[in-house]
């Protein structure tokens, strides 16, 4: 008696002859070599007409079929990887070709950069036309664009530096990049070739504004010539590889109706906080991070008037003011021998000696808070700065707090006092689920009860109305029926505003 081994190969070589018999599997002469026997010789355990088992069959039949299936796939990957590896290959001998015919040329400050533009298209026109092996147009379409944006721009993440409805560039080491795009986040199509690729970018980026990251450096805070915000932080400190952050703004900056138009405030709001910089009031703008914060500053920035001179004070300097008299003042971090810094509390301090109208500091984070204060007790009403913080109340919590780390030993109620007498009012903004960016309190800081600041809301967002079907919010901006104290004040720069546009109902 055959043993069941010996019938399972019996049953798989039937399978194989009967395959060559119909013309579905390999050649006769295959299935010979294979070791299978003649078809005139029916092997043990096969029925008499020849064929093998139902159960032998279709199970060699699938055996047979998944190589087959997966063949052409296979084929085409490796295919495909071949051509990927030939434009690698391709992209780095041109572009070291490149750089030998350039040179010096692609870092010199004085040459503009269209014309830059020009010649690196043009010498890279010449390299690929001289390639040995000829490229297809779509390839050749796609080095060029790759090396240009390498060379001229900043790598893989050139074209959604140029995407206008990406508003925020995450890259996560060489192999992860992602995007902020329209209030969410989304993974990028895009990867760096390696780490040292990805710092080439950095560099290029921190080196163009006279900062550097490196090992005894490895955090910094920069820009990019539109003013779109740089973060970088590289290893040691970044474990998994350098973290590249770009928050964008654009060329042309958003304007109040823009805001208007995406529901981040109302008209009515719009006119009365226009009313609130004309009439001079100290304003502090607060939120989380990437609630829009700067852009509002930047808003409320337009509507101071043109015959006044403003300092801005930034870490990065991105405000972008249209009035024609701003002294624009960036801080500076320690060079290489932990020498040299400029903070921002510096820089508020020497902006009282330069005759401002105005002071707007980019954001408050640190001891600057004190002479902030100072500044804005000692007649330079009209100030605007931004300030992290989860709401109104909150805004005074991180205010005193930041008074404390200057290393004064001062009583917590007189550091209230100076806060309640020189704040007028909190601009707070929040960013909601779906992406939206929206002023959610118009807070009117009023005095001292005791040892407590009171506050009183002038406008409050309405959740009421909750969510339509793809999750937005459907609320607003609703009067609380409160007139603000601060009304006389705004009169003595001769700014009046509409009782009626504090009325509940009416928005």
């Amino acid at each position: 008696m055959s043993t069941l081994s010996e019938r399972l190969e019996a049953a798989r070589r039937a399978a194989l002859v009967d395959e060559s018999s119909d013309g579905d599997g390999a050649p006769q002469g295959e299935a010979l070599a294979a070791g299978a026997p003649d078809a005139g010789a029916a092997p043990a355990g096969t029925p008499a007409n020849g064929a093998p088992p139902p159960a032998a069959r279709a199970e060699r039949a699938e055996r047979a079929a998944a190589p087959r299936a997966s063949e052409p796939t296979t084929a085409r990957r490796t295919i495909g990887s071949g051509q990927t590896d030939r434009i690698d290959e391709l992209k780095s001998s041109v572009h070291v070709e490149l750089l030998k015919q350039l040179g010096p040329h692609l870092y010199d400050a004085d040459i503009e950069p269209n014309e830059l533009d020009q010649r690196v298209r043009g010498v890279l026109a010449d390299v690929l036309s001289s390639q040995d092996r000829p490229l297809s147009t779509s390839d050749r379409a796609r080095v060029t664009q790759e090396i240009s944006d390498d060379i001229l721009g900043y790598g893989p993440i050139e074209p959604y530096l140029r995407d206008p409805e990406v508003s925020e560039v995450m890259v996560n080491g060489h192999a992860s990049v992602w995007l902020e795009k329209n209030g969410k986040l989304m993974q990028a199509d895009a990867t760096f070739t390696d780490e040292a690729h990805l710092r080439r970018i950095i560099d290029k980026i921190v080196s163009r504004i006279g900062r550097r990251v490196d090992e005894s450096s490895p955090m910094v805070d920069a820009r990019l010539p539109d003013g779109s915000r740089v973060n970088a932080v590289v290893p040691p400190l970044a474990v998994d590889g350098s973290a590249l952050t770009i928050r964008k703004f654009s060329e042309d900056p958003l304007t109040v109706d823009d805001l208007i138009d995406f529901g981040s405030l109302s008209p009515q709001t719009a006119d009365f906080l226009d009313a609130c910089v004309r009439g001079r009031l100290n304003i502090i703008v607060s939120g989380s991070t990437g609630a829009g914060k700067t852009t509002t500053l930047n808003v409320l920035s337009s509507f101071i008037p043109n015959d006044e001179r403003i300092v801005t004070i930034e870490d990065a300097a991105e405000l972008q003011l249209k009035q024609e008299h701003v002294v624009r003042l960036e801080s500076r971090p320690s060079n290489i021998e932990g020498k040299g810094a400029v903070t921002i509390r510096d820089l508020v301090k020497n902006s009282l000696r330069m005759r401002p109208d105005r002071i707007i500091v980019g954001e408050v984070r640190d001891a600057s808070a004190l002479d902030m204060l100072q500044a804005m007790n000692t007649g330079h009403d009209g100030s605007i700065c931004t300030l992290h913080s989860n709401g109104p109340r909150d805004t005074l919590s991180r205010m005193e707090t930041m008074v404390l780390m200057a290393g004064m030993d001062l009583p917590i109620k007189a550091i209230r006092e100076q806060v309640a007498s020189a704040v007028d009012l909190i601009v707070h903004q929040t960013r909601f689920k779906d992406g939206t960016r929206r002023i959610t309190h118009i807070t009117e800081v009023e005095r001292m009860e005791g040892d407590v600041i009171t506050l009183q809301d002038i406008f409050l967002f309405d959740n009421s109305l909750g969510f339509d079907g793809e999750g937005r919010t459907l609320g607003r901006m609703r009067g609380t029926g409160l007139r603000p104290k601060f009304l006389e004040k705004m009169s003595y720069s001769n700014v009046s505003v509409d009782p009626l546009i504090f009325h509940e109902d009416r928005l």
